[in-house]
Protein backbone atom coordinates (compact mmCIF):
# COMPACT_ATOMS: atom_id res chain seq x y z
CA UNK A 1 0.00 0.00 0.00
CA UNK A 2 1.53 3.88 -1.05
CA UNK A 3 2.61 5.69 2.14
CA UNK A 4 0.76 8.89 1.71
CA UNK A 5 0.26 11.83 3.82
CA UNK A 6 -3.13 13.63 4.28
CA UNK A 7 -3.42 17.49 5.70
CA UNK A 8 -6.46 18.31 7.68
CA UNK A 9 -7.77 21.83 7.03
CA UNK A 10 -6.67 24.44 9.19
CA UNK A 11 -6.71 27.26 7.23
CA UNK A 12 -9.23 26.33 4.42
CA UNK A 13 -11.55 23.36 3.06
CA UNK A 14 -8.42 21.90 0.79
CA UNK A 15 -6.49 18.67 1.39
CA UNK A 16 -4.15 17.51 -0.25
CA UNK A 17 -2.78 13.66 -0.16
CA UNK A 18 0.64 13.00 -1.42
CA UNK A 19 1.31 9.72 -2.68
CA UNK A 20 4.78 8.88 -2.58
CA UNK A 21 5.13 5.93 -4.49
CA UNK A 22 3.28 7.61 -7.51
CA UNK A 23 5.68 8.39 -10.49
CA UNK A 24 3.63 11.99 -10.86
CA UNK A 25 6.01 14.38 -8.31
CA UNK A 26 4.43 15.74 -5.10
CA UNK A 27 4.17 19.38 -6.65
CA UNK A 28 2.26 17.91 -9.41
CA UNK A 29 0.09 16.38 -7.56
CA UNK A 30 -1.16 19.41 -5.47
CA UNK A 31 -1.72 21.24 -8.63
CA UNK A 32 -3.76 18.73 -9.95
CA UNK A 33 -5.65 18.13 -6.67
CA UNK A 34 -5.84 22.36 -6.09
CA UNK A 35 -7.46 22.53 -9.82
CA UNK A 36 -9.75 19.35 -9.10
CA UNK A 37 -11.02 20.95 -6.07
CA UNK A 38 -11.39 24.76 -7.61
CA UNK A 39 -13.13 23.32 -10.69
CA UNK A 40 -15.54 21.02 -8.46
CA UNK A 41 -16.78 24.13 -5.96
CA UNK A 42 -15.28 22.41 -3.20
CA UNK A 43 -12.55 25.68 -3.50
CA UNK A 44 -14.11 28.54 -3.89
CA UNK A 45 -12.41 31.92 -4.95
CA UNK A 46 -11.26 34.47 -2.18
CA UNK A 47 -10.22 30.95 0.24
CA UNK A 48 -7.04 31.45 1.80
CA UNK A 49 -4.81 28.84 1.43
CA UNK A 50 -2.32 27.14 3.76
CA UNK A 51 0.91 28.90 3.74
CA UNK A 52 3.86 27.31 2.15
CA UNK A 53 5.64 26.26 5.01
CA UNK A 54 2.53 24.91 6.91
CA UNK A 55 1.50 22.85 4.00
CA UNK A 56 5.06 21.60 3.55
CA UNK A 57 5.15 20.55 7.38
CA UNK A 58 2.14 18.99 7.16
CA UNK A 59 2.06 16.92 4.37
CA UNK A 60 6.25 16.30 5.34
CA UNK A 61 7.58 17.90 1.71
CA UNK A 62 10.14 20.65 1.16
CA UNK A 63 8.18 23.93 1.19
CA UNK A 64 10.16 24.42 -2.42
CA UNK A 65 7.64 21.68 -3.12
CA UNK A 66 4.90 23.54 -2.40
CA UNK A 67 6.15 26.79 -3.71
CA UNK A 68 6.30 25.93 -6.92
CA UNK A 69 2.81 23.83 -6.98
CA UNK A 70 1.68 27.28 -5.60
CA UNK A 71 3.62 29.46 -8.35
CA UNK A 72 3.05 27.39 -11.16
CA UNK A 73 -1.15 27.70 -10.20
CA UNK A 74 -0.76 31.30 -9.74
CA UNK A 75 1.11 31.58 -13.74
CA UNK A 76 -1.87 29.29 -14.77
CA UNK A 77 -4.60 31.60 -13.22
CA UNK A 78 -5.83 29.82 -10.40
CA UNK A 79 -4.03 31.50 -7.32
CA UNK A 80 -3.25 35.06 -5.95
CA UNK A 81 -0.35 35.32 -4.26
CA UNK A 82 -1.06 38.54 -1.42
CA UNK A 83 2.71 38.52 -0.23
CA UNK A 84 2.56 38.05 3.19
CA UNK A 85 -1.58 38.07 3.12
CA UNK A 86 -1.11 34.66 1.82
CA UNK A 87 -2.50 32.81 -1.45
CA UNK A 88 -5.89 32.65 -2.22
CA UNK A 89 -8.02 30.97 -4.91
CA UNK A 90 -8.63 33.92 -7.64
CA UNK A 91 -11.64 34.77 -9.08
CA UNK A 92 -12.29 33.56 -12.27
CA UNK A 93 -14.99 34.22 -14.96
CA UNK A 94 -18.06 33.26 -13.31
CA UNK A 95 -16.72 33.48 -9.65
CA UNK A 96 -17.73 36.93 -8.77
CA UNK A 97 -21.04 35.89 -6.88
CA UNK A 98 -19.01 33.68 -4.92
CA UNK A 99 -16.31 35.44 -4.19
CA UNK A 100 -18.72 37.99 -2.58
CA UNK A 101 -20.93 35.82 -0.77
CA UNK A 102 -17.76 34.87 0.89
CA UNK A 103 -16.72 38.66 1.25
CA UNK A 104 -20.37 39.13 2.67
CA UNK A 105 -19.97 36.52 5.32
CA UNK A 106 -16.88 37.42 6.48
CA UNK A 107 -18.69 41.02 6.51
CA UNK A 108 -21.56 40.22 8.39
CA UNK A 109 -19.19 38.34 11.21
CA UNK A 110 -17.53 41.13 11.87
CA UNK A 111 -20.25 43.26 12.32
CA UNK A 112 -21.74 40.90 14.59
CA UNK A 113 -18.57 40.58 16.25
CA UNK A 114 -18.27 44.49 16.85
CA UNK A 115 -22.00 45.06 17.65
CA UNK A 116 -23.25 46.28 14.67
CA UNK A 117 -26.59 45.26 13.74
CA UNK A 118 -28.52 44.20 10.53
CA UNK A 119 -30.01 47.62 9.44
CA UNK A 120 -26.66 49.58 10.07
CA UNK A 121 -24.20 46.79 8.50
CA UNK A 122 -26.55 47.35 5.64
CA UNK A 123 -26.54 51.10 5.57
CA UNK A 124 -22.52 51.06 5.59
CA UNK A 125 -23.11 48.73 2.50
CA UNK A 126 -25.48 50.69 1.13
CA UNK A 127 -23.10 53.71 1.24
CA UNK A 128 -20.36 52.13 0.12
CA UNK A 129 -21.86 51.14 -3.17
CA UNK A 130 -23.25 54.43 -3.79
CA UNK A 131 -19.77 56.27 -4.31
Amino acid sequence: MAESWRRTPTESPVTFEIDTAASMPPFEQIKAQAIAQIASGELLAGTKLATVRQLASDLGIAPNTVARAYRELEADGFLLSRGRNGTVVKARPGDAAALLQLEARAYADRAAELGVNADEALRFVTTALSR
